[in-house]
């Protein structure tokens, strides 16, 4: 009978084998079809050389045996019912990616674009501080009205046609942008009149100000446009972030991440270029030639909604999540918790009661907290930079206007780009855990504290300029351009055009020089029979003209300017290196599903903060550093035309306090300074990631017992796998 019942036994245990072994089979087969639509880097591409290999996930069986696993939202590649085999090709993260790259560069294009009209309408509308106020911050204050609720729905929802819906908008905000340049004539001819001096000059009262029909449209046209522009944009850096971060490697996360931010600034730089070429005009041009280059810069912009509205078509025909996502998600559920322990196995409920409670947690995250403060310091050191640097390079360096900008640009922007893209470059080469990406922005703070302290110590000589810190020989006064010399020319501030004399002396304009006639001589315009200027010696033009002044400022031969640019550029490169490590700290810092909430917060802090407080601040430090002020027959003032050399630097080089020490020794200007502006930014942010570092065990594995309970498990391993070996 025992024999009887073994042979029984043994009979019915060889059937399930055989089920087990075509389980495996069809599970096997189901594995391959699954790794054809989820692609990645390849592993051997993102290893620096000689860099020992890291344990990777558990296989895709193993993964797929788990009775967790459920692939119900992840779908085919298709617009709703019509999907296509030929088209599953393009169901995967690389495909994803190169689509949305296109959206976060056209994103990028169109905030190059409205800078630039903001620029036009500021030329040809004169518009207001208050003005100019609003429509600078509407922007940020959009996005930080919907980011908390585009975090909250759309991560709930399909991400991907969220992100094709903000393309549409994009669409819609570029037509809007272009209604008023293909239906009114805001490029215009304008008589050019040379400032000299004119006796009894025709003076016209233009207090009634500038009436110009469609002036208020237009400004309304521009902050709807602005509006849309930061509505669409929350989609685009929350939830495609999200959506890119679960479906690639976590160490792999960083390289994506990089090749976004360097699509928004490539977007910047493409749209800045390009607008500037076509806006690019002279007054002595015909009105025709004007109407031409007006409908070229609108139909520019609509030759960007097209795009955007292509692009939005492929965005539609994602599913909610790519095949293989709950696979790779179960292997990232196995790799060791980097997120904050009072948010394991927590859920976002229906109610909105549950959601305020989801937000209250996450902001009694010291991880989350202090790297949502990160991305408010970088992005206030980039915003001081690009309103500050320009006045800085003119009262230091002496440049002209249009010159620093040029030059600003060419420091910020490419600075930027390339310390988004290397600092996700760096990360993902060097797989970094989420503490070490903490240590990582500590060091590269530090590192561009250190290089913005260099700045403050390349400086020029100041240039006597006459009526600002010269007194016309004594016969003016300082604080006034105006002087028995100029008295009776009628000059106006309305044009800010520099002059040298032969005396070595700046002046506000030819006009203010007391000159009666000027010619071009090889591209350079030169003045003479100028009453103010009577000293220095004197030079003979082709002619046998006696030249008082030249155009431009005083060469006061300075040679540290190069040593500034590097300076200045490799402190832009470091501070925003801890871009994309940041970021990636905030999506590792709290489980899957908070993700986009955790994103949310982040966007709100930092919008709120780039819309109400750093602009107040930044206007706050231009009045304190302006000596000289375009002021209109009305009495009201326009454009800071000059600023005081040592007030501007005091307003660049701090925030909020400043020591009122100050010596004038020889003309250099001795400046006993406690805070640099972008020293103290990144001296914030260093701080800020201290205390994320000590807190760091504590948020993730709890109490200090627990802790130290993990680090000794940690050793023991280790000296089991020496023995071993």
């Amino acid at each position: 009978m025992a024999q009887v019942q073994k042979k029984k036994t043994g009979r019915k245990k060889a059937a399930p084998v055989v089920e087990k072994d075509e389980n495996s089979k069809l599970e096997s087969e189901r594995v391959q079809k699954l790794g054809t639509y989820l692609k990645t880097i390849p592993a051997a591409k993102k290893k620096f050389k000689g860099l020992p290999k890291r344990k990777r996930s558990p296989t895709s069986s193993e993964l797929l045996s788990d009775p967790k696993y459920s692939a119900s939202k992840e779908g085919p590649f298709g617009l709703g019912p019509l999907v296509f085999p030929r088209l599953q090709r393009f169901n995967n993260i690389d495909s994803f990616m190169t689509v949305y790259f296109v959206a976060a560069l056209i994103h990028g294009v169109m905030y190059a674009l409205s800078d630039l009209n903001m620029t036009l309408y500021e030329s040809k509308f004169l518009l207001s501080n208050q003005e100019t106020f609003i429509m600078d911050i509407s922007d940020y204050f959009s996005s930080f009205l919907v980011a908390i609720l585009v975090a909250h729905f759309g991560g709930r929802g399909n991400r991907s046609k969220w992100l094709a819906a903000a393309s549409v908008l994009l669409g819609l905000e570029s037509i809007s942008f272009a209604f008023p340049l293909l239906k009114y004539e805001i490029l215009s001819t304008v008589e050019e009149t040379e400032e000299l001096c004119i006796e009894e000059r025709q003076k016209t009262d233009s207090c009634g100000g500038l009436k110009i029909p469609y002036r208020s449209i237009c400004i309304y046209f521009y902050i709807f446009s602005q509006c849309l522009h930061g509505i669409a944009g929350m989609p685009i850096y929350i939830l495609g972030v999200t959506f890119i971060f679960d479906h690639v490697p976590t160490y792999s996360a960083g390289l994506y991440l990089a090749i976004m931010d360097a699509a928004k600034m490539m977007g910047y730089t493409l749209g800045y270029t390009v607008g500037g070429k076509i806006l690019k005009h002279k007054n002595e041009t015909l009105d025709a030639v004007l109407h031409q280059q007006q409908s070229h810069w609108g139909i520019f912009f609509l030759f960007v909604a097209a795009i955007s509205f292509c692009t939005s078509l492929p965005l539609f025909c994602f599913p909610t999540s790519l095949p293989g996502a709950h696979r790779l998600r179960l292997s990232k559920r196995k790799e060791p918790p980097t997120f904050d322990r009072r948010l394991k196995d927590k859920e976002i409920g229906p109610h909105w009661k549950d959601f305020l409670h989801a937000i209250l947690c996450l902001l009694k995250n010291p991880l989350l907290l202090t790297q949502a403060i990160c991305k408010v310091t970088e992005s206030m050191t980039l915003k001081s930079s690009s309103y500050f640097l320009p006045k800085y390079l003119q009262t230091q360096f002496l440049l002209t206007p249009k010159f620093a900008t040029k030059l600003t640009g060419l420091i910020v922007v490419p600075g930027s780009m390339i310390g988004h893209f290397l600092g996700g470059l760096i990360v993902d080469r060097l797989e970094m855990t989420c503490k070490n990406k903490l240590k990582f922005t500590l060091v590269t703070s530090i590192v561009s504290t250190v290089l913005f302290l260099l700045i403050f110590f390349v400086s020029c000589d100041t240039s006597q300029f006459a009526g600002i810190n010269e007194d016309y020989d004594g016969l003016g006064r300082i604080g006034s351009l105006t002087a028995p010399c100029n008295d009776k020319c009628g000059c106006t501030t309305s044009v800010y055009s520099p002059v040298c004399g032969r005396d070595e002396k700046e002046y506000f304009s030819p006009c203010f020089a007391g000159c009666y006639a000027a010619k071009e001589i090889q591209e350079k315009k030169t003045y003479y029979n100028c009453s103010c200027i009577s000293e220095g010696l004197t030079t003979v033009d082709r002619e046998g003209d006696f030249v008082d002044a030249a155009s431009g400022s005083c060469n006061t031969k300075c040679l540290s300017l190069p040593l500034f640019f590097a300076f200045y550029f490799s402190a832009t490169v470091f501070s925003n290196l801890c871009s994309v490590p940041v970021t990636l700290v905030i999506l590792q810092s709290v489980p899957a599903n908070f993700n986009s909430l955790g994103l949310g917060v982040t966007y709100t802090i930092w919008r709120f903060s780039g819309s109400i407080p750093v602009p107040i601040i930044l206007a706050v430090s231009e009045i304190s550093s302006c000596i000289y002020w375009d002021i209109n027959e009305c009495g009201a003032k326009g454009h800071c035309w000059i600023f005081d050399k040592l007030k501007l630097v005091r307003a660049f080089m701090e925030i909020y306090k400043y020591i009122k020490d100050i010596m004038w020794n020889k003309g250099i200007c001795v400046i006993r300074a406690r805070y640099h502006q972008g020293v103290i930014l990144q001296l914030f942010t260093s701080f800020l990631n201290i205390y994320a570092i000590h807190k760091y065990n504590y948020v993730v594995m709890g109490s200090i017992e627990t802790v130290a309970k993990a680090v000794k498990n940690e050793s023991k391993k280790r000296r089991k796998s020496l023995i071993s070996n």
